[in-house]
């Protein structure tokens, strides 16, 4: 025994011991009371590092996260590292000691950094004084959530155990707090996208007694969506352009129980097949040329919610496919990621393409059509709902009066014009009407004559021309099935009918070529003119073959 060399007794290594801990008990403290002390988590996490360097716990340590392709892990946080060496520092599952950390869940130690071949000094500034390398891993929701690893000196005077207890607390530490800020950083992002959509879209708090239909067919309808609304099931609204198929949709969603979750809309007919995906089902950063961040697509949004998809026939191949593919599984993968996305999303769906012709011609998969005609609503054009179309145009009236500050009425005469008028634009060509009448007419009592520059497709002239003309002299088409005995005034409905019929798609092709004229050919602003939408011109000049 070495002269003057002190042999500690039971009660003195006791002593070194609760001293040891309580050391050890402060310095946890310390970092817990440093992490939460701060709202700059990556901040926090480099001072508690260097808090353990001061205390001889590492030389050097390094906090690792999962990467989201989730087969890797790339650096997080450090100390002692420059700016290219934290680029490099990334590791595949089971590569190197923190890939193997990473891969087993289990601690490596590797005790001579010099001569083993996991250390695989990616880094390239291993010194002399480095020996010994810990890699821990950091676990949450019994999952790899990163690995915490440091370098250890020759100098250090604590055991392996002693760190590797350190590390893995110290690590759950870091782990904790990183996933809660992880998890507040996603629902901000979620509000603030939610909340840019919303100021894009105004959603109206319709409900079905809301929504003006008295006529037998929209009371069935009605009907039927009260009890399928509260349930998941797609629904598929069918009906012509201008309906009211997307009053539907948010009626539907107001009486679900999805009633306080997002409420998201697309029409699939207005954006391009490129872009239809990418609004659908988001994009990763890099996916493609002007994407410069990652972005939610709409099923992304309306997780928990509902789920409105407009012209739904009019969606390519492929993405029939994908459509498919998350109506079945409730799940995805955002163009250009890998990462599959979880959903629960209830969608409601509408078209006013014949979707069985479609699907005949192989023009829509039959698959795909069964799964979105869970619950089928056919919508009635407005031509069919008679007893409504009163209804919609006070309606209207009382609308834009309030709206412009005016006071009208209609006369007698001119409500019969209206009433008379077939509506082939439906709710929306009426509701477009109203709104040219009260802003065009003078306050007062509105009579026929007014109409005749509002009314579309000049169907006011035709019509007052038809009731000016004397009995006697009146063009009745040939061949018009009509006898003797019928009275005069069911004759001259049915004249008034048949005169509507034969003459409306005519002038329909002369108002719209004469606007095309005036406007230069340029289709949006002609539409706007005759009440329609883009949508709308464009099949109509393809109808009837105008060459532009």
């Amino acid at each position: 025994m070495h002269k003057g060399l002190k042999i500690p007794n039971n009660e003195e290594c006791n002593t070194c011991a609760l001293t040891f801990a309580y050391n050890e008990i402060k310095l946890l403290y310390d970092i817990a009371l440093m992490l939460s002390n701060t709202s700059d988590v990556l901040e926090s996490i480099e001072q508690a590092m260097r808090l353990l360097k001061r205390n001889s716990y590492l030389e050097r340590c390094t906090l690792f996260t999962l990467t989201e392709d989730m087969n890797s892990v790339e650096i997080y946080a450090s100390i002692d590292l420059n700016a290219h060496q934290k680029k490099v520092a990334k590791y595949k599952f089971g590569e190197g000691a923190t890939g193997l950390a990473a891969q087993s869940g289990e601690p490596v130690v590797i005790e001579n950094v010099h001569n083993n071949l996991n250390y695989l000094n990616k880094l390239g500034n291993i010194t002399t004084n480095s020996v010994s390398y810990i890699a821990v891993p950091i676990i949450q929701d019994e999952a790899i959530f990163g690995v915490i690893s440091a370098n250890i000196n020759k100098n250090s005077l604590l055991s392996f155990d002693d760190i590797v207890r350190m590390l893995t607390i110290v690590g759950s530490l870091f782990g904790g707090t990183l996933a809660t800020q992880r998890k507040f950083a996603n629902e901000k992002e979620n509000l603030t996208q939610l909340k840019t959509y919303y100021k894009e879209e105004v959603l109206s708090e319709y409900k079905f007694e809301n929504i003006i239909g008295r006529s037998t067919k929209m009371q069935q309808i009605f009907s039927i969506l009260e009890t399928v609304s509260p349930s998941k099931a797609t629904i598929l609204v069918r009906g012509e352009t201008g309906t009211g198929k997307e009053l539907i949709a948010t009626a539907v969603h107001n009486l679900s129980n999805r009633q306080n979750a997002p409420y998201i809309k697309l029409n699939c007919a207005a954006i391009s097949e490129t872009l239809l995906e990418s609004e659908l089902f988001g994009h990763e950063k890099g996916a493609f040329t002007d994407a410069k961040e990652m972005r939610k697509g709409r099923f992304e949004l309306a997780d928990g919610g509902t789920l409105f998809l407009d012209e739904i026939g009019d969606i390519s191949s492929s993405l029939q496919v994908k459509l498919l593919r998350i109506l079945q599984e409730q799940e995805f993968e955002r163009v250009g990621g890998t990462k599959t996305i979880k959903t629960d999303v209830r969608l409601v769906a509408a078209t006013n393409r014949n979707l069985e012709e479609m699907v005949a011609k192989g023009e829509f998969r039959e698959d795909l059509f069964y799964r979105l005609n869970v619950i089928p609503i056919n919508l009635p054009p407005l031509r069919e709902r008679y007893e409504d179309v009163k209804l919609l145009i006070e309606h209207y009236l009382k609308k834009f009066m309030k709206e412009h500050r005016k006071e009208m009425s209609f006369s007698k005469e001119a409500i019969e014009i209206l009433l008379d008028y077939p509506w082939p634009g439906n709710i929306r060509e009426l509701q477009n009407t109203m709104e040219r009448i009260v802003l065009i007419c003078p306050n007062g009592v509105i009579i026929p004559e007014m109409l005749n520059h509002v009314l579309p497709f000049n169907y006011q002239k035709i019509y007052m021309s038809y009731e000016n003309t004397p009995k006697e002299t009146k063009n009745i088409p040939q061949n018009t099935p009509l006898t003797p005995y019928i009275k005069e005034e069911t004759q001259q409905n049915e004249v008034k009918s048949m005169l509507t019929k034969m003459s409306l798609q005519e002038m329909e092709k002369e108002s719209i070529i004469k606007s095309l004229i005036k406007h230069r050919g340029i289709q949006t602003k002609a539409a706007t003119e005759l009440g329609m939408t883009a949508r709308q011109i464009g099949y109509k000049i393809k109808k009837y073959e105008i060459d532009l």
